[in-house]
């Protein structure tokens, strides 16, 4: 594997880091006052049934270092589009590109010809041209819009939806906020790429050092660390490979804000406040929590859900959620922190603007453990194993010095007893002392819409190969796949076993995932499914849209490298 030489690095001194991000976003330099005085404030919300989008390339400065941005309307994040359940919305679309575009509609059930897919389910929207997408509005709740073209999406083309029931709202709330999580990068995202193609730990500065060896040995025993060590050695396989690109290039914004700029939310005391979180991140998983306050979660990607409190919750890509939210007190801290521990985007609810709260210190960043590569060790909860993983407790069950020659070079890692079960919230938020969500939580409201019972079954596999950054479905990248086939009409149940060592959020477009609990029922409703490590996932789908479709993993870079199907309905 060719390497590549990094600069020396140590993580990054925050405060300075962050100090530096706030000037200018706060407008201290002159060019950028003029040119990114809109990327300060809450998006411009536009309401109704007919839409006029431009899209085109505006000069931003998250990290005191002027660049070009890909937005619509000249902002990012965009324009925060408001509809209504059961109106038919007219949208045109322009391109001042100089390249093709697209704008998908995450999670909007409409005919496939308005999805927005270049190559799947249209041709794009060339430079020059305005494409209209019409199509009636068939749900409602928070969801988001994203371009589908290029590396548009990581340059800053995402926007927010919000839905209002054709009937009587259900949740009710003196004020409603859209909290949109995203991850910015100076460089040019066709070289991040490259650079991870070529050294995918480029960006993990989380590497175990010496230091931690003896800090395991001291806790766990000699022989213990010693063996643990051999073993992920061995392996070629990293514990503390969390995320694929970290705070190094990335800096985090909250509705378009780096930490800085303190984005804030105004409430009086005593009032439900309604945040409508979306992770529009290209890259980033954030787990967010506001100290000092608990969070009613209210609803999971558009649907409600029966109301669950918790302390703190992770929000994979694409993912959203709605919490309510009754703060006291004078200002409160919005808080979100990447996976890896790196960095965190953060912003203010506040009683008057200008406020702020204190801002928590990064959690340390927790290795990936024995269950996140084996799976099932015997049985039980996830939250009974420990953090760090023993290596007793079950036998070694994953293939992996011998996966590329068994099922292709994209293949570096096979799980032969993935762990089925739903409760737990995650690596590094494990056992924290905080009550965090997890999928076991989330119950839709109701029955499913589709009580039959699955006629057939799909499963596909999560498979990657690290070295080479190359991700699959099968071990089959997108342009070496053929596509799925569903019978319209049908119900199936569509099985997700994650062979690698990541978690994926997997993206089935066009179409409802019911997601099942380990025992086979119905759980709750969601368009985008996180998949962790040597987790074995299943959900049930009625192909009831007609066409061409997506499924992919929603890590851009991922989707990039390859882990992409086509599903058609017919």
């Amino acid at each position: 594997m060719q390497s590549i030489t990094r600069p020396s690095f140590r993580l990054p001194n925050l405060s300075r880091r962050r100090f530096i991000q706030g000037l200018a976003v706060l407008g201290l330099s002159p060019w950028f006052k003029t040119a990114q005085a809109r990327l300060t404030t809450q998006a411009e919300v536009l309401a109704g049934t007919e839409f006029n989008l431009t899209i085109a390339e505006t000069p931003v400065n998250f990290t005191g270092a002027p660049r070009m941005a890909t937005t619509v309307n000249g902002s990012i994040p965009a324009p925060t589009l408001r509809w209504r359940e059961g109106d038919t919305v007219t949208l045109h679309v322009t391109n001042h590109l100089a390249e093709e575009t697209s704008i998908h509609w995450h999670g909007i059930l409409l005919p496939y010809q308005m999805d927005g897919v270049p190559g799947i389910s249209f041709k794009g929207i060339g430079p020059g041209e305005t494409f209209t997408y019409h199509f009636k509005v068939r749900q409602s709740g928070t969801y988001w819009y994203h371009s589908h073209s290029g590396m548009q999406e990581q340059t800053g083309l995402y926007g927010s939806i919000i839905i209002d029931p054709a009937g009587t709202e259900s949740i009710q709330a003196e004020r409603d906020y859209v909290v949109q999580l995203s991850d910015w990068t100076d460089e040019d995202p066709m070289t991040v790429l490259a650079k991870l193609k070529k050294q995918s730990d480029y960006y993990n500065f989380n590497q175990h050092t010496a230091v931690d060896f003896f800090r395991d040995a001291a806790g766990e025993g000699l022989v213990s660390a010693i063996q643990r060590r051999h073993m992920w050695n061995m392996m070629r396989m990293n514990m503390t490979d969390l995320s694929d690109i970290s705070a190094y290039t990335y800096t985090y914004l909250m509705n378009g804000n780096a930490p800085g700029g303190n984005w804030t939310g105004l409430f009086r005391p005593g009032e439900r406040v309604r945040l409508r979180f979306i992770n529009a991140a290209s890259q980033t998983f954030f787990d967010i929590r506001i100290p000092g306050l608990k969070m009613l979660v209210v609803q999971a990607d558009g649907q409600n859900v029966e109301p669950v409190s918790v302390d703190e919750f992770r929000i994979g890509n694409a993912e959203t959620y709605d919490v309510i939210v009754t703060p006291e007190e004078e200002a409160y801290t919005i808080f979100a922190q990447s996976m890896d521990r790196t960095g965190y985007a953060r912003g203010t609810l506040a009683t008057h603007a200008g406020m702020t709260a204190a801002v928590p210190a990064l959690d340390k960043p927790v290795p990936l453990s024995m269950m996140d590569m084996m799976g099932n060790m015997g049985g039980g909860s996830a939250m009974d194993h420990s953090a760090h993983g023993g290596m007793s407790g079950g036998h070694v069950n994953v293939r992996v010095r011998h996966a590329s020659t068994e099922y292709g070079p994209s293949v570096d890692m096979r799980v032969d007893t993935p762990r089925t079960n739903l409760d737990d919230p995650g690596i590094g938020l494990r056992n924290n002392g905080r009550r965090v969500l997890s999928y076991a939580d989330l119950h839709s409201i109701g029955e499913s819409q589709d009580s039959r019972e699955p006629g057939r079954e799909i499963e596909l596999h999560l498979t990657g190969n690290m070295e080479r950054y190359s991700w699959s479905f099968d071990g089959l990248e997108f342009g070496k796949s053929t596509p799925i086939h569903f019978r319209y009409g049908e119900r199936l149940r569509v099985i997700f076993v994650n062979d690698t060592m990541m978690t994926h959020p997997l993206h089935l477009h066009g179409m409802w995932s019911d997601l099942e609990s380990p025992d086979g029922g119905f759980q709750v409703r969601k368009h985008t499914i996180i998949v962790q490590p040597a987790q074995r996932v299943t959900f049930r789908v009625t192909a009831d849209a007609l066409g061409r479709w997506a499924m992919h993993c929603h890590l851009f870079y991922h989707m990039h490298a390859g882990m992409m199907r086509e599903v058609v309905v017919a």
